[in-house]
């Protein structure tokens, strides 16, 4: 698979899990499961498969040099850097018209810095599955078989099945829905039909771009422009001339939600977002009263008459008659809320931000 590269998103905020997740360092930067950072894990997990010249990296200005440093084998040329972030679709088409001027045969999967896969290797085998599909020139998505009715999660409607690849069944996609209510999230759960959008997606460069050219055509000549002066002393000047002109959108609304000649492989690979505390907490080891605890206090910690609660310091933090509780304790910030309210969060950094509350961002 010397035409296969794999593309990691690395330049999201993860807001939801203020005040750990911060602008200097957002959640990819971050050791939430293990002891090393999300971002480093989704690059260990992609050898054998992939070597280090055929992982690229697209990013921000702001966490570049964090990520350099974390994957030194990595070629420097392979770091994609955004001039200020602008949404998926405009990263992803960047990284197209990068990749795909190195190599016209280019197959792309399109991953993230901030998932949490549990079964890597069979995550790999799904990868070399979809490679293999793509060269049909369809778009794989991977969907993940739903274990609850999530109202947090977009869906992708399963049709009839296209055929196997190395074991693996693929099915027609009959369409991805928005993040639903939870009666329709429950519907959606029994009849069988639908996996949650991971938001992982391979297809040959080519597709890609030509589905960009279709859909996106203002953008796509954007990125037609960019690539003309890909390797060359123009790039920079070239790419900050077009950036602003993009527009600022997801990949799923500007190109996957009505792409043409969708497969999806429903996938159960042990996979989270993490986009919670709350779902940081399910995917963490738990005593036998339900409770979890990282760092040095795990070893030294005072939780009494405690139930199911989620425990982040540095420092000696006492807890006593509690359920259900989340307490995240940095250096400026504390962080304490009902494990079913995690969600809201991210409301705490709007308000931070329309009140001058930069400092804690």
């Amino acid at each position: 698979m010397e035409h296969y590269y794999a593309l990691i998103m690395a330049g999201g905020g993860g807001t939801r899990l203020w005040p750990m997740s911060r602008k200097s360092t957002p959640k990819q930067l971050l050791p939430l499961i293990g002891e090393h950072s999300m971002f480093d894990t989704s690059v260990q997990r992609l050898a054998p498969l992939f070597l280090p010249e055929q992982i690229y990296i697209v990013t921000g200005q702001t966490y570049v040099e964090q990520l350099k440093q974390e994957a030194p084998n990595i070629p420097l040329k392979n770091f994609i850097v955004e001039p200020y972030g602008r949404d998926t679709a405009p990263a992803v088409g960047l990284a197209l018209s990068v990749i795909e001027k190195r190599d016209p045969q280019a197959t792309v999967a399109i991953l993230t810095a901030d998932h949490h896969i549990g079964k890597p290797d069979y995550f790999l085998e799904t990868l070399s599955a979809a490679y293999e599909i793509a060269q049909s020139d369809k778009i794989v998505t991977l969907g993940i078989s739903p274990s609850y009715p999530a109202t947090g999660f977009g869906y992708i409607q399963q049709g009839a099945q296209l055929g196997e690849s190395g074991g693996i069944t693929y099915y027609e996609s009959k369409g991805f829905k928005e993040k639903p209510d939870r009666v329709r999230a429950t519907q959606f759960l029994s009849s069988g039909d639908y996996t949650w959008n991971s938001g992982m997606f391979i297809w040959k460069a080519s597709v890609g771009m030509g589905e960009f050219k279709r859909q996106q055509p203002e953008m796509h000549e954007l990125f037609s422009q960019l690539q003309h002066s890909v390797d060359t002393s123009d790039y920079q000047t070239t790419l900050e001339d077009i950036w602003d002109k993009t527009t600022k959108t997801s990949l799923d609304f500007a190109i996957m939600e009505n792409a043409k000649d969708i497969a999806v492989i429903p996938s159960e690979i042990g996979w989270s977002d993490v986009g919670s505390w709350a779902s940081l907490y399910d995917m963490l080891p738990q005593d036998q009263f339900g409770n979890c605890a990282n760092g040095k206090v795990r070893e030294n910690k005072i939780i009494l008459d405690t139930k199911n609660t989620l425990l982040f310091s540095d420092r000696l933090v006492v807890i006593i008659g509690v359920e259900d509780v989340i307490v995240i304790d940095t250096e400026d910030a504390i962080l304490v809320c009902h494990k079913d309210r995690s969600q809201e969060v991210k409301q705490v950094v709007q308000y931070l931000k329309e009140n001058d509350g930069d400092a804690y961002l």
